[in-house]
């Protein structure tokens, strides 16, 4: 047993991706193992970095790994770069027996544009829609009125976790835009694009649209109903009054740990 490190970082070109970069690394090797993974996966193109990276140091030292289990948080792009891998390297390890992945929370996916606020980052910010959602994370979320509009599901996870101050400002900024447009952007697309399907929707059309035909009937009527309360909840809220109270929020909440005056 032991433990390596490796990071693969985005390179960026003022708001453009430039490319990725290993910004530190400190790997040991134990043969025939298994390898333990926690990542963000979005486009995966990290993931891909890194595997390959380990991949090509254990092949160096004649040694090879028997499976890798990953933890994430993570969209619906990860499972098809895994077959990939999967393929790739049984090429040069035929007994490789392939990748065990645990998604928290459910398998999110990426927006393919700016999304309806147009402030959304593709391939990089998580959202429900397409995607398969613990019915459990559902719920807890729509339990409270704002947590669903945020920009997305993680934000930075780097940032969230070491570089605090970092994913506050990234926050606040998103909530300051949206303040700024609020008056201009659809709510109610807003809304639909966030919960991941057009509204008003039947039961039977929304356990389509959630991938949720496996789930106990008992637990999809509940969770439908307090979805379709949530959404008559929204018919009397603006925009504006949940950005101010976003703001209101981390500004009152956090100043005086690290926003200072």
């Amino acid at each position: 047993h032991d433990i390596s490190f490796l990071s693969s970082e985005r390179v960026f070109n003022e708001d453009e991706i430039a490319g990725l970069e290993i910004k530190y690394s400190k790997l040991t090797m134990v043969p025939d193992s298994t390898l333990l993974i926690g990542d963000i996966i979005a486009t995966g193109e990290t993931l891909l970095h890194c595997l390959r990276y380990v991949t090509d140091f254990y092949r160096e030292h004649g040694a090879r790994l028997r499976n890798i289990i990953i933890f994430t948080i993570g969209g619906t792009t990860g499972i098809t770069i895994l077959e990939r891998l999967t393929k790739e390297i049984r090429e040069f390890w035929p007994e490789f027996e392939g990748f065990i992945t645990v998604y928290y929370e459910g398998i999110f996916s990426t927006y393919q544009d700016k999304g309806v606020s147009g402030i959304n980052l593709p391939d990089v910010d998580f959202y429900w829609k397409d995607g398969i959602i613990a019915p459990e994370f559902r719920r807890e979320t729509l339990s409270m009125r704002n947590p669903l509009f945020e920009k997305c599901i993680i934000y930075d996870g780097g940032a969230r976790r070491y570089e605090i101050h970092e994913h506050v400002e990234e926050v606040l900024e998103f909530w300051k835009e949206m303040l700024a447009r609020a008056d201009k952007i659809d709510f109610k697309a807003l809304l639909d694009e966030k919960l991941g399907y057009a509204t008003p929707i039947t039961f039977e059309d929304w356990v389509k649209a959630n991938h949720y035909e496996k789930i106990s009937p008992s637990v999809n009527k509940w969770l439908y109903k307090q979805e379709q309360g949530y959404v008559q909840s929204m018919q009397d809220v603006t925009l504006k009054e949940i950005a101010e109270e976003r703001i209101q929020e981390f500004t009152t909440a956090l100043k005086k740990y690290i926003l200072g005056n």
